[in-house]
């Protein structure tokens, strides 16, 4: 069933769990998404869909639900960044204790998901708490390559013992926010909603910048997973694998992510960096790809990112 966001907003429990899902022209990868959080051991509360598209397909399949719901279009597309901070401003409207995360093309791996999330959170004293995110199609390797120092792990079993406490099941201060991950609803009292300004790309990095910078505790946990499409294929190694260089595939994932990363290099917290960045995507674009064009256009968009000149293209 659906509530409109005119209508009275319904009454919740104390510790409720909202799902905030955002979604643009996907219906079909949005049903299998829900259809696995609808049949969790521990059921969300209430849910909460954004749609960037504001397509009759997607409110019919938010309709079609079990869980108690809230379809929220958009006419505008806010992005990823935009999406989650609607859903996340409204799921702290209805009163959640909790707020869950998770993108129309990704899905919890299991049914236990929000259970294990709520339990390490709570024994833990957790901020936030993400899964460990793995590829879809190929569930024995991460969708997200994860570097630890100069060593890339790209299994979920090299995870294990990463973590330089000795802790086999958790690793502190890493966390992939938007693919599954579980908040507090007092975390984004301190930390906020992601920064629409953003749009997509470097939304999810600037808000685990906040989380870092503000000395609250959370970490992924090892006993849970997240699956999602493949994220590897965009980041270029370089001198044998110790190095990586993201390189989009397509101008406006281009313009995007090199834009936001040049604000976020000059924010708190992330500006020792910078000065390595133009290194390393030097050596890549120069060195490796031969391309002084790409190095400009990627100089330039960091630019235009430090300016905090966010013109969409």
């Amino acid at each position: 069933m659906s509530d409109s966001p005119q209508q009275p907003m319904p009454d919740l429990v104390d510790d409720a769990v909202v799902t905030v899902v955002v979604t643009r022209h996907r219906p079909e990868l949005l049903a299998e998404s829900l259809k696995v959080i609808a049949t969790q051991t521990r059921v969300p509360d209430h849910l909460v869909v954004v749609d960037n598209g504001a397509d009759e397909s997607t409110a019919k399949v938010v309709a079609e639900c079990p869980l108690p719901s809230t379809y929220l279009p958009s006419r505008r597309n806010l992005g990823g960044a935009g999406g989650f901070a609607l859903g996340m401003m409204y799921a702290l409207a209805l009163g959640a204790a909790w707020v869950w995360l998770g993108d129309d093309d990704g899905r919890p791996a299991d049914d236990h998901a929000l259970a294990t999330l709520l339990e390490v959170a709570e024994a833990r004293g957790l901020a936030a708490v993400s899964p460990v995110v793995v590829n879809i199609d190929h569930p024995e390797r991460l969708a997200f390559p994860l570097r630890r120092g100069l060593t890339w792990k790209r299994r979920p079993e090299e995870l294990r013992g990463a973590d330089t406490h000795g802790d086999d099941e958790f690793l502190p201060g890493i966390a992939s926010f938007f693919n599954g991950a579980l908040f507090r609803a007092s975390t984004l009292d301190v930390v906020g909603v992601p920064d629409y300004r953003l749009f997509f790309r470097g939304d999810e990095v600037e808000l685990h910048r906040r989380v870092v910078r503000s000395g609250l505790r959370f970490g992924t946990t090892l006993r849970t997973r997240f699956v999602h499409p493949d994220g590897s294929a965009e980041f270029k190694p370089m001198l044998g694998g110790r190095f990586h260089a993201q390189d989009p595939p397509d101008a406006n994932k281009r313009y995007y992510t090199y834009r936001n990363r040049g604000y976020l290099l000059s924010q708190p917290g992330m500006r020792k960096i910078g000065a390595l960045e133009v290194l390393r995507f030097g050596l890549y674009f120069l060195g490796q790809r031969r391309s002084p064009k790409a190095f400009a256009e990627w100089l330039r968009l960091v630019r235009q990112g430090r300016r905090e000149h966010f013109f969409r293209r």
